[in-house]
This record gives structure tokens, sequence and C-alpha cells, in this order.
């Protein structure tokens, strides 16, 4: 029987993620004639089709997809196997930090596997505001922080770029306000700052309406239609949406995440670092 390369197979799974071989090659850290020379070689070994011209791009085959849904399992136990293998001799604590953006379901998927294989590892978690957690980290009470750039806080790890969104309820704005009335967290925030700058640039009349130190508490105004407020998509749901091309909002740029580590902290934090890396590369 012949076994597919998990190199392989992690290209082929950064291309389903990307939906374009750069895009694939952002997440693998390959060139594009890298990644095609590699898809060339998984078809080799699969002896079917794996992708499809179409235009100038390509698309998965249905034999593409259904070998994606293999790969993603067979790494996944791969990694699991790694992480059980080291982690059932770790012992001691990790402490992590991250911003309300990656409190959810970002962060629950690799703390369970992380936890799953490293029983006798006790993982503390503090979720808050970026210039808190850099400093937690650089006081060294924490040994990792995943929290948007703004200065180098011990080794960094990866870094993260995700676009910018106006974010709206579903419902849409109530009435047509003169003034575009923003939710926003408290000063300081890089979101709050890239809203009024793109506003203010475009010549946009705008009202801050609510302010909160946490994004819980700028929820019941955005479903209520009495606010919009600049996110990522991980703020998206079925009730708050990424505002109408419609509604003429200004464009605003990206969001830059860094994930830093604890100068001189242990193998333990760094391997939690890693495995977070690979679970967030896939956006």
């Amino acid at each position: 029987m012949r076994a597919f390369d998990p190199d392989l197979l992690r290209t082929l799974v950064a291309f389903a993620d990307a939906g374009t071989l750069a895009g694939a090659g952002k997440i693998v850290g390959r060139t594009p004639s890298a990644l095609t020379a590699q898809m060339q070689r998984l078809e080799d070994m699969a002896g079917v089709s794996l992708l499809s011209a179409v235009g100038r791009g390509r698309v998965l085959t249905n034999a593409g997809e259904r070998l994606v849904m293999h790969a993603r399992r067979i790494l996944a136990a791969n990694e699991e196997a790694w992480l059980d293998l080291h982690g059932t001799v770790s012992e001691g604590r990790i402490g992590i930090g991250v911003t309300q953006d990656f409190a959810g379901e970002a962060i629950a998927d690799p703390l369970a596997l992380f936890a799953r294989t490293h029983p006798h590892v006790q993982t503390d978690m503090r979720v808050g505001r970026s210039s808190e957690l850099n400093e937690l980290l650089r006081r060294g009470e924490i040994d990792l922080s995943l929290t948007m750039s703004g200065g180098l806080h011990g080794n960094q790890l990866a870094t993260f770029v995700e676009p910018m969104c106006w974010i709206i309820s579903q419902r849409g704005l109530v009435g047509l306000p003169e003034e575009l009335p923003l939710a926003v967290l408290d000063a300081p925030c890089g979101f709050r700052d890239a809203a009024v700058s793109a506003l203010e640039r475009a010549g946009r009349s705008y009202r801050i309406t609510t302010t909160s130190p946490s994004l819980s508490g700028l929820r019941p105004v955005l479903l209520a239609g009495l606010a919009v407020t600049v996110r990522t998509k991980r703020f998206v749901d079925k009730e708050l949406v990424v505002a109408p091309e419609k509604m003429r909002l200004p464009k605003l740029p990206d969001a830059v995440f860094t994930l830093n580590v604890r100068r001189g902290t242990d193998d333990m934090a760094i391997r939690f670092g890693t495995l977070l890396v690979d679970r967030l590369s896939v956006r």
C-alpha cells in the first residue's frame, strides 16, 4: 500500500483553504511553481487528477475534494500523535493571552487538543486588550500573547493578516441617520482608530454613540440596528453581517495580529504556539 506524504497533503489542504496556488503558498511558505510541482507529485501518487483548469486558475476535482477530506483527518491524527507522545511526559503551566477577537471558536479547538494530549499541564488563559496582554508578556506573567501588532514584546512566532470590515445587524440600521452611528471599544483600540480615520478621510459624518470595554457590550446596540462597528469577519455570525456595498462605507486597512512568546520560555509553550499557528493559518 502506498502512503501519502504529509507535506503534500498539507499543500493540498492549503490550496483548498486559500482557493489559489498563490494563497496556498503564503500558508505553507512555498512559491506557486513549487506548489505546482508538489501537486503533480501528489496526483502521481493518487493516480487521479486532483485539480482542473478553470480560466486562469485551478479548482479541485471531485477526487481532489474527497482527498482533502481524508487529508484533514490524516494531518490531524499525525498532529495529535506527535503532541501526545511529547505531552504525556510534560508537566507545568503555560499562560496564554488573547484578544477578544480570538477568544471564541478560534482558540477552543487548539486548547482542547492541547489539554487532551498534555494531561499534566495546567493552561491558564487571559482575555484582554492588546496593550494589557503585551505588558503581561513583557513582565513574564504569561508565556504567549496573540494581539494586534504594536511593538515587539518577546519572540515573534507568526503574523496573521485579516481584512477589517464594517459590521452591522443583518436587519440593517434603524432609520437613515445623517451621521453614521458607531459602536466601538474604549480607546486605545486599533479598530476604533481605523474606523474614525477612514470616515474622516472620506469626509463622512459620524458619531460615536456607544463605547464599551468588551465586544459583548457592543453587541446589543449592533443587534438593535442602532450602530455599526469595525472588526474582522471573526465577529460575523447569523445576526451580525458585513455591511452591504450600498452603504458606501470607506475602505478599511488590514488588521495585523502577532503571536509572541516570552523570551526564554520552555518548549511546551512554543509547542502550543506552533499548534495555534497551524490552526489559525487556514484563514
